[in-house]
């Protein structure tokens, strides 16, 4: 997915601010590109509050990325996270990045993957993922490893993909060999899905035209800056990118593709 290979473009993207080698990094200012998810830092506040996270929490973060979103909870909310992340080249950038952030007491980045349980014994007051369930299709395993990781009473939030309607084989195709999802559940039936996993309380947001506005305005952004994008990165990766955002731009644009802010209890 090109979306995660060439991770070096993080570190061209470092470079292209203009700071010493060993300078401390902003999280604010990394936002604009260890984000990976849709609506960048607005996103996480948004998690902040409908999960109630506060200073002495614990939170997981499942499928971490780049660390983005942890590394900007940590520090906008005083909580400790777990950012758990199973491609090991991301997870090891995501460390580097905290420990130039300052925040490596607070962000502890872990390499797993959560089919293989809850990454410590201690349970977590939350849990957030964004956009990375669309990888795993064997939800029967994932969520109640999801909620064996929380506390009870313990909140998941969730930004993800979801199936609007039946996909055409070519629709089909970029789904699965240039997004990477084998598999993607209607909102209605992802619900049922945490529910019978044990979640309660479970709350569903349809975010579908936020974020086909989100994908759209992304592409024309992308393309608008090209010439920039290929003096920092080059042709391989600014192509990859465009083919992604191309993709899944198009992809809401035809009305398969769908999106949901889920929160839960467990």
């Amino acid at each position: 997915m090109k979306l995660y290979d060439r991770v070096e473009r993080v570190w061209n993207e470092v470079g292209a601010l203009g700071l010493p080698p060993d300078a401390t990094l902003d999280v604010r200012e990394l936002a604009a590109f260890d984000h990976l998810h849709y609506h960048g830092t607005d996103a996480v506040d948004v998690a902040a509050r409908r999960a109630g996270i506060g200073p002495r929490h614990r939170v997981l973060d499942v499928g971490a990325g780049l660390g983005g979103p942890a590394r900007y909870l940590a520090q906008s909310t005083g909580c400790a996270v777990d950012a758990l992340e199973l491609q090991e080249d991301i997870h090891e950038t995501a460390a580097a990045l905290t420990a130039r952030t300052g925040l490596g007491e607070r962000v502890r980045h872990l390499r797993g993957n959560i089919l293989d349980g809850p990454p410590v014994a201690a349970a977590y007051d939350a849990a957030i993922s964004y956009l990375c369930i669309l990888h795993i299709p064997d939800r029967a395993a994932l969520f109640p490893a999801i909620r064996a990781a929380l506390r009870p009473g313990g909140a998941l939030y969730i930004e993800d993909f979801t199936l609007r309607r039946e996909p055409t084989a070519h629709e089909a195709e970029a789904l699965r060999d240039r997004v990477q999802c084998s598999y993607l559940p209607p909102l209605a039936t992802y619900v049922e899905q945490l529910e019978a996993a044990g979640f309660e309380q479970v709350e569903a947001d349809d975010m579908t035209d936020s974020w086909r506005a989100f994908t759209a305005e992304r592409l024309d952004a992308f393309r608008a800056a090209r010439p920039r994008h290929l003096a920092v990165h080059g042709p391989a990766i600014v192509d990859g990118l465009d083919e992604f955002y191309g993709t899944v731009a198009g992809l809401y644009g035809s009305g398969v593709l769908g999106g949901a802010r889920i929160v839960a209890r467990a």
